[in-house]
């Protein structure tokens, strides 16, 4: 059961100056040889979700870089708390690595009791791997075409939105749509986004914040129609679709962040060394290609800007959901 509550936000996040240690000349050595052997990268969301088809470019482009296997390890459940708990159990020594989301690594702390790892203990950022927006989409059988009819409707019929997950970018875009518009569309959480597109685009659920990388192919055959983008600006992929604001919604917003995070205690040469790789990975123009045909923007910055922004996020979620109410049971 999710209770949310809440007048229209603004987010604002502001990066911080932070620190990381200098590598010694031991470490510098271990990170000229690393990788030697196979490196897993854990996604913690299944098969199909976004996060697994960012999981999927980054591993490629560390593959075709590093010289070793870069093997995605689909780690689903808890909200991806599974996943990322393995990550922060695993050997600081550069070969296990998490693909971490908003979610895992800034939202999760405040929304669950009992988190078996601390995001900002237990792992060092690495990089932004991408930025994604949400779209707002209904199965085309919805007799509704914009944001205005979808609220006049829910308020004469039961309808529910499914996604990825509780803590997620997804559940807490349709939780802020709740009280800015004083819906009461039911949250379904679902293992990712492919089981909760297995159960949108046949109707069981009528609606979804979906992560645009997953939704856009079913909107470009006309599988889904989507009504509204969450960020302030439109989507190039979706020109004619408005934005939340543009819809009626002034002040909504709402972006999902995909970064790469190894455990604590990983020598800071091979952070170093990772963060170098994945960004010429990040600034090459088929990589770019990739992740703007998905509707995700590259990201890149230093490992030290990284780790402020997700202690940024970290603090402003954790604001955000305690002033909401926001609450799983």
């Amino acid at each position: 059961m999710t209770r949310f509550r809440f007048g229209c936000f603004r987010s604002v996040v502001a990066l911080a100056v932070g620190t990381l240690p200098f590598a010694s000349p031991v470490a510098v050595a271990q990170a000229d040889s690393y990788p030697s052997k196979p490196i897993t990268l854990v996604v913690p969301f299944g098969p199909g979700s976004v996060t697994d088809t960012l999981g999927r470019i980054a591993a490629k482009g560390l593959t075709d870089s590093l010289g070793q296997p870069v093997v995605v390890e689909n780690k689903p459940g808890a909200g991806g708390n599974i996943g990322a708990a393995a990550v922060a159990r695993a050997q600081p020594d550069g070969y296990t690595l998490l693909l971490g989301p908003t979610s895992t690594n800034a939202v999760n702390p405040s929304l669950f009791k009992n988190l078996p790892f601390d995001p900002l203990k237990d792992f060092i950022p690495v990089t932004n791997v991408a930025t994604v927006a949400n779209v707002l989409v209904v199965n085309p059988d919805v007799p509704v075409k914009s944001v205005k009819e979808l609220i006049e409707l829910a308020s004469k019929e039961n309808l529910s939105y499914a996604s990825t997950g509780n803590g997620g970018s997804m559940h807490l875009s349709g939780e802020m749509f709740n009280s800015m518009t004083k819906s009461k569309i039911l949250h379904i959480p679902y293992k990712g986004g492919g089981a909760a597109l297995n159960d949108l685009l046949p109707g069981r659920v009528q609606v979804m914040f979906c992560n645009l990388p997953l939704c856009l192919p079913h909107i470009k055959s006309g599988k889904l129609r989507a009504l509204a983008v969450t960020s302030t600006q439109r989507s190039a992929l979706l020109p004619d679709v408005p934005t939340m604001s543009e819809a009626g919604l002034k002040g909504y917003e709402v972006n999902g962040w995909f970064g790469l995070f190894v455990p604590a205690n990983t020598d800071p040469a091979i952070v170093e060394k990772l963060n170098a790789v994945m960004r010429k990975i990040l600034d090459q123009p088929d990589t770019k290609k990739q992740l703007l045909a998905q509707g995700a923007e590259p990201g890149g910055g230093s490992a030290k800007e990284f780790d402020a922004f997700v202690r940024a996020e970290h603090d402003k979620w954790a604001k955000v959901i305690k002033d909401a109410g926001i609450s799983i049971e």
